[in-house]
């Protein structure tokens, strides 16, 4: 898990050099389509890069963007109707028999279908109209990590092609030297902070979200913790009654709307007796994790890029072997 994190900044400058053709076409393609929706279908740590894309699309391209049930096609087999919509599947393997089923069932009923993965022989790829290749190379860790930072850089890349944003096109193009500098930041002092915790919150709002459900997957995942994915915008709104004295949750901001909202809610969570770790934003109660400054799109990637390396960390430090989760595989076949 370790290296393969840290291998992040050359697979993401890998992948922009390879795919700078194809995503530019597909950028055009995209415009001349102008879907009338776009809809996404994952798993696991894919399905946190899907929420990434909702976020992005909506508020770069105005498509309206939702999330496939899988069980939908695979178990239901449910009509579909997918006339002029753009059907995003992301995989690393390309494999699982029910995003494969709910992929097919959507071409068939009109979508257009772009796989994002890492394998391009997989089975997923073959099936699809456009193909967006992750080039992250070979991941043995059950736990991904540079896989999940290339399929959110190969959205963003797409989305600044899209929508020919230049703003964003040039925060892109830093991105593999920032994920570089990202990969060397100190947040050790959670792990000391975090080594006997059982249960803890991790929050984010907007782009920031995926980074908080990925990161509570893998303090799931390596860590043996319950920890909650939760929006900041969500927290009032009953999980702040579990805030007791010493509660940890970590936070991500990034400087964007979210921002102002999310200053406060770290108010809120002190006031409460929390322990809060924030990454992006600053509190003079909190324990602040360094970060860099960045666009906000790709704020969250650098901040799950320095999040890896302390939960393996910690991992270690709680006595367990990161690279092999109890009761987890590498490629999870859901039917």
């Amino acid at each position: 898990m370790f290296e393969e994190a840290g291998e992040a900044a050359a697979a993401v400058r890998r992948q922009f050099e390879l795919n700078a053709s194809r995503v530019s076409e597909l950028g055009d393609t995209l415009r001349r389509m102008r879907p009338r929706a776009v809809v996404t279908c994952a798993r696991g740590s894919s399905d946190h890069a899907a929420t990434f894309a909702k976020y992005l699309i909506e508020t770069r391209a105005g498509a309206l963007t939702s999330s496939a049930a899988p069980s939908v096609s695979s178990v239901y087999a449910a009509p579909a109707h997918f006339e002029n919509a753009l059907f995003i599947a992301i995989s690393q393997s390309g494999q699982s028999p029910d995003l494969l089923a709910c992929a097919r069932r959507a071409r068939e009923a009109g979508a257009r279908l772009l796989a994002v993965v890492n394998a391009n022989d997989s089975p997923l790829a073959k099936l699809a109209d456009f193909v967006l290749p992750l080039h992250a190379g070979s991941e043995t860790s059950v736990a991904a990590t540079k896989s999940w930072i290339a399929s959110l850089a190969a959205i963003a890349q797409l989305v600044a092609h899209w929508t020919d944003d230049q703003k964003l096109l040039a925060a892109v193009d830093r991105l593999s030297d920032q994920l570089a500098q990202a990969w060397t930041l100190d947040w050790s002092r959670a792990v000391e902070a975090l080594r006997s915790t059982q249960n803890m919150y991790v929050l984010g709002r907007g782009y920031g979200l995926a980074a908080a459900q990925e990161s509570a997957l893998k303090l799931k995942e390596t860590c043996g913790m319950h920890a909650e994915a939760i929006s900041t915008a969500e927290v009032r709104h009953g999980p702040m009654a579990l805030i007791r004295e010493g509660f940890p949750v970590l936070v991500y901001a990034q400087n964007d709307r979210t921002h102002e909202g999310v200053q406060a809610l770290l108010d809120a969570l002190i006031e409460r007796g929390a322990h809060v770790f924030v990454a992006g934003a600053a509190h003079a109660r909190a324990t602040v994790l360094p970060t860099i400054e960045s666009d906000p799109v790709t704020q969250p990637l650098l901040e799950v890029q320095s999040f890896y390396r302390m939960a393996n960390a910690l991992a270690l430090a709680r006595g367990l072997d990161p690279d092999h989760p109890p009761n987890l595989r590498k490629v999870t076949e859901t039917l």
